[in-house]
This record gives C-alpha cells, structure tokens and sequence, in this order.
C-alpha cells in the first residue's frame, strides 16, 4: 500500500497548519519525527482497568504488541476505551455491551489509525470491540488476554465452575463459611480470565475461529510466556495485515460464522457465544440467524473434555494440543478454506498439530459427549426462539413437563425461594420473568437460579430452569435461556401463572405453555408492563433501541457500518 493511500496520512501527511498541530501535539511524548514519514499506524485498543481484574496484566500485553509493531516498521500508539469487568458492574455488563461499541467504533474511526488491535478478555470485552471495529472495517486483530491458571484447594483442582458448587455446600451447611471464603483465593490466584468453557474462554475460541486471531490465542494462559509472544507476533502481523488492506470484512464470511458456531459445539461453548456472535454478524452485514446455530451444531459432539461441560480446564486443552489441533479433528465438517489474519486459512493453520492428551480432546468417532452444541426451541411460550445448551444439562430433563412456580422479577426470586412455604417440587419448572435486554435492563446472567435449600438438602441438583435472561458462561444445568420475545414488552412469557404445565422436549426442540390460545388472550389482555422504563442517559436510550435477544440484542441504530471515512477536518 502506497503512503498516501494510509488513513493516517490524512493527519500526520498534512501540509502547514494542520499537520504542524497533528505531529507537534503527539511529539510532546517524545516521538522522533521519523515515526511521521508514512509507516503505518496501529492502534492498540486497551480494555485494561484494574475494575476489569480479567485483564489486569494487559499493559505488558500492549508493550509486547508494541515491539512486534516496531520490529515490523509500524507505529504504535495505545488507546483505552471502557472496560467492562463481569465481576463488579452492575446491574450487568451486558447493558454497557453496545456502549463499549460504540466507544470502540468512534475512537477508531476519529484517529489516525489504519490498522487495530483489540485486546480482549473478559467477557463483554470481546464481542464489544469486534462489534465496533466491524463496524469501521480496517485491519484489525484479536489477542485475548488468556484463561488464569486453575485454582487448587484442599487437593483438588478448582476453577469458575464451582461457585455454584461451593454456594450450595454453604446453604446446606457441607462447608462453613470460613471454608466458603478461604476457597476465593485459591480459585483466582494468578492473572487471566476464567480457567472453564465460560463466555470468555468461549469469546477467545470464537474469535480464533473466525479467523481473527493468530492460532492458539484462545488458551494459551495468561500466566504462561507464550502468551506475550503471541502479542508480539500480532504486533508484527498487523503491519503487515494494513500493507495487504486484509480488512475485517475479508475474513468475516458466511464460512467464518458457521466455522464458529461448529467449533462452539465441540468444545461445550457459552450460550452467550449465540447473542455475540448475531451481533457481530449484525455489524459486518452477514445474514446470521438465531436457527443457523441449531443447524450447524447439529451432529458435532462434544470434544473438549472442559467444565461445565467437562471435567478439565482450559490450560489442560491448551497443553493437549490447543484449539488448532481441536480444529484439526473436525476437518471433515468446518470451512477448512476460510482465511484468517496470519493470511493463511483456518485449515492450514491446523494441518500439522497434534493431540497429546485424548482424555482432554476426543475424536468424532469417539467423542467425550455425543450432546453439544446449542438447542433453539420454540413454541408459543418462545415464537422467536430460547436457547439451551444440552452438554450442560440433565439429559432426563431435556424432556419434561412441570408446574410452573413463577418468579416475576429477581427480587421476587430472592425474596421466596428459600421460603420453606414456597410450593415447589423436584418436579416443577422454575420460571424467571423481566430479566430480558430491556426489561432487566441488560439481560443478567440470572437464569440458571439456585435451587430453593429445601430441595437442596432433599438431594435435589437440577430442575428446569427457563427466563428471558441469560446464564453465566461457567454455570451448568438445565437452563433454558434468552426467551424471545421477552416478558418486559409482553412477550408469553409474561402471561405465565402459578401453576400452569409447561411441556420442554429439546429433542424436538419444543417449549411450549399448556394453555388455550382463548386463556393466553384474556391475560395479554390484562397485562401490564410492572418493570420501570429509565427516563434519561445511557440506559433509556439502551432499553429505547435494544433489539429482542434472538436478534443478538444489538441497539436498532448500531447495526451495519459507517465505514473509516472521517468527511470533515477539525482545523
């Protein structure tokens, strides 16, 4: 690429005023005047914030980047944008999912920077700064922050997994508190994201699956070296990456979205990977349905031996052979020509790896669960849709009838669901309304709700679970998720009574409310929205323009690309 043809150009190639104020304001910094002559410029988008603990060793990530940019004759420059930690924000990280896009998408487009990359971590970060560089669409390139090391606790491994766990031994009184709290140190004991298939770990498989990233980015831990190599090999590529204009769109086809949504499968993903990915799809203008995932996980079983799922943590799959020798068992079924931003394709990139553990990545003939993947039901009480992820469920209560035991908003459930009076049995099926994109607002992780401490003590461990919103990526059970349309603008999951029969068959990918279309027409008749609609900032504008979660809850507005294209000068 010639220098001229260079976004950055357009700043720092200006003649007189204009560029004496772009180049003079940035040598304040020290920059030698040689870094101005037309190389090009990469922007490193940093999610680093020590409210974001996921991605708190990201400044050495970006130093690393910045080498292998240097090395590679381009020039660095760091950006921060808001960093979404799952752990802290409230109500949800997922309500800030768009505003981060959008964060991104303008501090791309507004700078001189021909070629980005994003480092991501924790959850929302990923699919937040995809979201937003798709929609500037130059040169860009992912380098997740890495899974943490597994946590180790009274001799046996531990990780994400087993809050959930822990919480119910603490209810029932098989651990005590001091235990319930000396066990947080010894989970989160080194840097990285979660160490299980969670949303993040599930982020990092997804982007190395579309393409986006260098292979084996998505396990390598983040306390391991080999992880600040990978960042200065990317460094390096991404100059070479704008030199070759290799936009985001030239890698996000049709064939990368299904590539991605067959890996998933095989490694037990989030159910959160679906409403991303439908945004990112969204954005980059690929016609993506909330089906296409039913359709493309159908007849991949589960591969990686990883919790929820699985037994094993995400450092075991990496020193097993890593993600490409995943992909590489899979080569009969993916896209194996698909391009990916080291300029090779996906099936290139795995041809030559190996697997050195099988009990951690199984082959298709004999794989560690035949169930994976991501069920679409539908039926009246979900017409567009609710998702279920069957590697983490009970296979007996895949198919079930119950009487529904309603919980109207989350207070509602935790205000009654240790009440001994609550009328609930092993038998009935737990129903979460109002936790929807607007009307929670945000869609919390919620749904896989703890069991009441009765049934918990009477040995109870799972139930049918069903919301409008979403679970934790590190949550397990029989869950079903993201009912569209939601109970918040009068979807049928807002009619739903004490005791009405709800019938959920995932084999024939069924949910369906046992009553009469003349009984659903008298109670939408009488209802009413309960849940209070912001009236200003960030959040009225997000429950205004937020899309329904089978269209991956995107705001309205957001979907597509303005392009990198700046029409007006600033002096």
């Amino acid at each position: 690429m010639e220098k001229q043809q260079l976004r950055s150009q357009n700043w720092f190639g200006k003649k007189g005023k204009d560029g004496f104020i772009y180049r003079a304001w940035m040598k304040n910094q020290g920059i030698p005047p040689d870094m101005f002559d037309g190389r090009p410029v990469i922007g490193i988008c940093n999610t680093w914030s020590e409210l974001t603990p996921c991605n708190g060793h990201f400044r050495e990530l970006a130093e690393a980047v910045k080498k292998g940019v240097l090395e590679a004759g381009g020039f660095p420059v760091e950006f921060p944008v808001m960093s979404l930690g799952e752990t802290l924000i409230k109500p949800t990280a997922m309500l800030y999912r768009n505003l981060v896009s959008m964060d991104v998408e303008e501090s791309i487009r507004a700078n001189p920077i021909d070629g980005v990359v994003l480092l991501c971590g924790c959850d929302k970060t990923t699919p937040s700064l995809v979201m937003g560089a798709c929609s500037v669409n130059i040169p860009t390139l992912v380098i997740s922050g890495g899974p943490m090391l597994k946590g180790h606790w009274k001799g046996r491994d531990i990780g994400t997994s087993d809050i959930w766990r822990f919480d119910a031994d603490n209810k029932m009184g098989k651990i005590t508190p001091q235990e319930f709290v000396d066990s947080e140190a010894c989970m989160a004991r080194t840097q990285g994201h979660c160490a299980v298939m969670g949303t993040a770990s599930t982020m990092a498989v997804m982007v190395e699956a579309l393409g986006l990233s260098l292979p084996d980015n998505a396990s390598i831990p983040a306390a391991d070296a080999r992880r600040k190599v990978l960042s200065q090999l990317s460094g390096r590529r991404i100059v070479e990456m704008v030199k070759e204009d290799m936009t985001l769109s030239k890698i996000l086809t049709r064939a990368a979205f299904e590539n991605a949504i067959m890996v998933n499968a095989a490694i037990g993903g989030s159910t959160n990977f679906v409403i991303h990915l439908l945004a990112i799809a969204g954005r980059i203008g690929i016609d993506l349905d909330i089906n296409d995932f039913d359709q493309f996980s159908q007849g991949i079983p589960l591969l990686a031996n990883i919790q929820p799922s699985g037994e094993n943590y995400m450092e075991d799959l990496y020193y097993s052979g890593g993600l490409p020798a995943l992909i590489k068992e899979m080569s009969s079924l993916i896209h194996n020509e698909a391009l990916t931003v080291n300029g090779k394709t996906i099936g290139e990139n795995c041809a030559s790896t190996e697997v050195y553990n099988r009990n951690i990545i199984s082959t298709l003939k004999e794989p560690f669960k035949q169930e994976s993947g991501i069920l679409v039901v539908k039926g009246n009480l979900a017409p567009d849709g609710a998702v279920i992820k069957p590697s983490a469920a009970s296979p007996e209560l895949l198919k079930h009838s119950g009487k529904a035991v309603v919980f109207e908003n989350i207070e509602d459930y935790h205000a009654r669901i240790d009440d001994p009076e609550l009328d609930i049995d092993a038998n009935s099926i737990m129903v979460l309304k109002n936790v929807g994109p607007k009307g929670y607002p945000g869609m919390a992780e919620v749904g896989n709700m703890t069991l009441p401490k009765k049934l918990l003590l009477e040995g109870v461990t799972d139930m049918v679970r069903i919301s409008d919103g979403r679970m934790s990526g590190t949550g397990f059970g029989t869950v079903v998720l993201h009912v569209s349309p939601e109970a918040a603008v009068g979807g049928p999951l807002a009619l739903v009574k004490n005791g009405d029969i709800i019938t959920l068959d995932a084999y024939k990918r069924i949910l369906q409310l046992e009553v009469t279309e003349e009984e659903l027409a008298i109670r939408r008749a009488a209802w009413k929205l309960t849940e209070k609609m912001q009236s200003r900032g960030y959040v009225h504008l997000y429950q205004t323009h937020v899309e329904q979660a089978h269209l991956g809850a995107d705001m309205d507005f957001l979907k597509g690309s303005s392009g990198s294209k700046v029409t007006r000068d600033s002096h």
